[in-house]
């Protein structure tokens, strides 16, 4: 059975429209997700705003709030008759992410086994044939096939293939 490794943040959980609303309620402002197009959030404010960037993800509730992104549960729950799933999450980027993350999990995709959840940094270190992510940096080193899932961070990202949703996912692996 060949084995998919999924990222959460931006692939099946919404964070970037939920750093942005706290971002906005926060200071009062109108960022929106076409403002980043192909910048991290961090590359578009203030450099004296990044210390609320950081601190709003190290709340113990900004990933327990994150919307499902349409499809992914249902697809996934397909895909897990063919494939063996793993999600891999680059949760030692905010180490205060893990009980959040790992509850939300349980909540929107509890037919994932917890023994197949991945807490990590380098995503190079996965044993998987495929790696949907939205980061670029995560698929450079993957030795399976990276699969770039489109985000507002790397809409102009170029060298691997791409899908745009999970509707996209869905045709690539079981059409």
């Amino acid at each position: 059975m060949k084995r998919i490794a999924i990222d959460m943040d931006e692939v099946i959980a919404d964070a970037v429209t939920e750093h942005l609303r706290r971002y906005n309620q926060h200071f009062n402002e109108s960022l929106t997700k076409r403002d980043l197009d192909g910048k991290w959030i961090w590359d578009v404010v203030q450099a004296d705003r990044h210390d609320m960037l950081a601190e709003t993800l190290r709340t113990p509730d900004f990933f327990s709030d994150l919307d499902v992104f349409p499809d992914a549960q249902r697809v996934l729950e397909r895909l897990s008759h063919t494939y063996e799933l793993f999600i891999a999450t680059a949760a030692m980027e905010v180490p205060t992410s893990f009980t959040a993350k790992f509850t939300w999990l349980g909540r929107h995709f509890s037919f994932i086994q917890p023994s197949h959840i991945v807490f990590c940094g380098d995503k190079s270190v996965l044993r998987t044939d495929f790696l949907i992510d939205d980061n670029p940096r995560q698929l450079r080193r993957f030795e399976g096939e990276g699969i770039l899932y489109t985000s507002p961070t790397n809409r102009h990202v170029t060298g691997y293939r791409r899908v745009d949703n999970w509707l996209d996912v869905e045709k690539l692996f079981l059409d």
